[in-house]
């Protein structure tokens, strides 16, 4: 999946280039694979809403986003932004849920992966695995594409010129990728990486944000540093919504994600080289930065409103990006995410990107593993797995050895680095209601028993209840919580499902209005 050349080397040619077979040079605008698209998709299927009255950056984009999240509303488009030059505008919540009542809750992810709107967590976790397993379909080169529509480089390069919001109150400044992604590739060339971190607007002309040693973005900077150079460098906003959802996938170190989106959504993503520094972007793409990741200097970032909900009082020193070339579409549309109390897309994506990658390993390693999910309400604190019940009474699997065997094979793992707490079920439990979840916890987890912890396990140091030891370890907080049932089991689940035959569960249904209760 090594798709791109080193920094200053002739483009690629011939048949690296090609499209892969029954596939167009040009492919449709499909919403996945085009954030324009993507847009007026959300538009006209109610999936959006245009907001056309003056709202402030400062502040107000990030309440109206916040409360969009927090009652299941359109995700807002803002067309008409205080102080912000005519035609700039942006969207908030593009991964956030619907309303649970519209059969589409996860439309807004769906369409990110090229699904119908009405798909469910099931069918995209199956259809982010299936991609895994698919042959990667290689970007396409092409010589120019929209997001070259302004180009603007040395001295000219102003990130003021951007609608920034400050998003939350509590935040150390405004941040300007908060939906993007990171391209950035090794010195030899041989590993291209998407992924996606925050960014904040220091002055015209530099960001500020993590790049930690155990992320993709750290990992090639220290690359870079090894050679005693910067990192070349870029950030895509405004992405196609695919790319974005591979950019969050905890795929392997060493594993390009740009082929990923071309298995994920059945087309190659089109790229264009960047203006300055020979990396690859989508050719479509709303706004493109590039410059270079300092390879020693840093500066304060944030605080900022994180994933887990909460904002904490200090910032932290991070690395700087340099920004030598802005490229954008007319009328740019930048995304944000307001991040805190879930769900938003560091949920919905991010979490979601998570539960698939661990489901695969959890596979791969010959588990009897049913569906892995990370529920939303947990803050990506959780991922709920379930097991074939009656595979491993077959295999003679203990409990005990099964949760270690879950613990071994996940905590290795990148996305296991990523959720420090798993619950296991039988397949009885449906791992993406939150209710179904919960009730496993409170009635078949015993308090003795049922608990495993793993404080020798490496984990991101964000998690909120991290001591202070642990976070400067990375290690540590993580736990398997065994909720099986046991072996011997004879209840049975009393519930309108399970409990009454199907020829009155059927009748039921069918009378419901009947009974005087809405459709």
């Amino acid at each position: 999946m090594n798709t791109h050349p080193a920094p200053g080397s002739a483009p690629r040619t011939g048949r690296d280039l090609d499209p892969a077979p029954g596939h167009s040079q040009h492919p449709a605008r499909d919403p996945a694979l085009d954030f324009r698209a993507f847009v007026a998709r959300l538009l006209a299927d109610g999936d959006a809403v245009e907001i056309g009255r003056s709202v402030d950056p400062h502040l107000e984009v990030g309440a109206v986003a916040r409360r969009a999240y927090e009652t299941g509303a359109p995700a807002p488009l803002f067309t008409s932004l205080t102080g912000a030059a005519p035609g700039h505008r942006v969207l908030g919540a593009p991964a956030g849920l619907g309303d649970p009542r519209s059969g589409a809750a996860h439309a807004r992810l769906a369409a990110h992966v090229g699904l119908p709107r009405d798909a469910g967590p099931r069918r995209i976790v199956e259809h982010l695995v299936a991609a895994m397993h698919a042959d990667p379909v290689a970007p396409v080169e092409v010589a120019t594409g929209p997001c070259k529509q302004n180009v603007r480089t040395g001295d000219d390069v102003d990130l003021e010129l951007f609608p920034v919001p400050l998003l939350h109150q509590e935040d150390g400044g405004r941040y300007f990728g908060t939906y993007g992604f990171h391209v950035v590739r090794t010195p030899d060339g041989s590993w291209t990486s998407w992924s996606v971190a925050r960014t904040m607007l220091r002055d015209r002309r530099t960001l500020v944000g993590p790049a930690m040693a155990q992320q993709h973005v750290g990992m090639i900077r220290e690359a870079w540093r090894g050679t005693g150079r910067h990192t070349p460098w870029a950030m895509v906003l405004g992405a196609p919504p695919a790319a974005l959802a591979a950019a969050g996938m905890p795929l392997p170190a060493h594993v390009d994600e740009d082929g990923y989106v071309g298995a994920l959504t059945g087309s190659p993503v089109e790229v264009v080289r960047t203006e300055t520094n020979g990396l690859y972007v989508p050719a479509n793409a709303e706004i493109v930065l590039e410059g270079y990741l300092s390879s020693d200097e840093t500066a304060p970032e944030g605080p900022m409103g994180e994933y887990h909900g909460y904002a904490f009082p200090d910032g932290k020193e991070q690395p700087v990006f340099h920004v030598e070339a802005v490229t954008y579409r007319d009328d740019p549309i930048l995304p944000v995410c307001v991040a805190g109390v879930p769900p938003e897309e560091n949920h919905t994506i991010w979490g979601t990107m998570i539960a698939a990658a661990a489901l695969d390993v959890l596979r791969a390693a010959g588990l009897p593993v049913t569906l892995a999910w990370c529920p939303y309400e947990a803050a990506t604190c959780w991922l709920a797995v379930s097991v074939d019940r009656a595979r491993r009474i077959e295999l003679g699997l203990h409990r005990a050895g099964l949760i270690r065997s879950i613990a071994d094979v996940l905590f290795a793992s990148h996305a296991g680095w990523l959720v420090p707490k798993v619950i296991v079920v039988d397949d009885d439990i449906d791992v993406t209601d939150i209710g179904q979840v919960v009730w496993a916890l409170a009635t078949r987890s015993h308090p003795d028993t049922g608990h495993h912890t793993f404080p020798q396990a490496p984990g991101i140091p964000m998690v909120p209840y991290l001591t202070p030891e642990e976070v400067r370890a990375a290690r540590g907080g993580k736990s398997v919580t065994d909720c099986l049932l046991p072996d011997d089991f004879r209840g049975t689940i009393a519930s309108f499902r399970t409990s009454y035959p199907r020829e009155l569960q059927e009748h039921v249904l069918e009378n419901w209005t009947d009974y005087g209760y809405d459709a």
